[in-house]
């Protein structure tokens, strides 16, 4: 709601932040019904306090997909796709049979929904070949974020039809 500088007002900036402060709770509260993933900061210890890290979503989705443990994710799930997959999916409901896992594929493909940036595509690639070499990763997404884009859709007044031109 501000072509420039000169029309900026304590108001509109507020009004702003309180949007961007707005759309991270929605994001959060989307996010509590989650498990594994419902948070990307380690808040560390009372007596660590220094030991709080960041650890983005993605990174935290690649490093179960190929975590070589492999337990059963709470918050992933496999998409059977023939009939043996089909086969394992339903009968894991009534016996012990173990459940197909995303990671069990030569090829991931990553779709991220909202925009992906260049740093994310590489951090995904070095996880990939670091973790489960051998797997052909592709990672797609809707658009491909610049540091520049990415404040303009926190700004954007309906963030399903951004107006901010990428």
């Amino acid at each position: 709601g501000c072509d420039s500088s000169l029309n900026l007002t304590s108001q509109k900036a507020t009004d702003a932040v309180d949007g961007i402060f707005r759309s991270l709770r929605d994001i959060a509260r989307v996010r509590m019904h989650m498990k594994q993933f419902n948070s990307i900061h380690n808040p560390g210890s009372n007596t660590h306090q220094a030991s709080a890290s960041y650890k983005p979503l993605l990174k935290q989705v690649v490093e179960e997909i190929c975590n070589p443990d492999r337990p059963d994710s709470v918050d992933i799930e496999h998409i059977s796709s023939g009939l043996t997959d089909l086969l394992k999916t339903g009968f894991s409901m009534f016996m012990k049979v173990n459940r197909p896992h995303p990671g069990d594929h030569p090829l991931l493909i990553i779709f991220m929904v909202g925009g992906v940036s260049v740093s994310e595509v590489k951090m995904v690639k070095d996880l990939v070949a670091t973790r489960k070499p051998g797997t052909q990763v592709i990672v797609l997404s809707s658009v491909l974020l610049t540091p520049h884009s990415a404040v303009e859709l926190l700004f954007a007044p309906d963030h399903l039809q951004p107006d901010a031109h990428i």
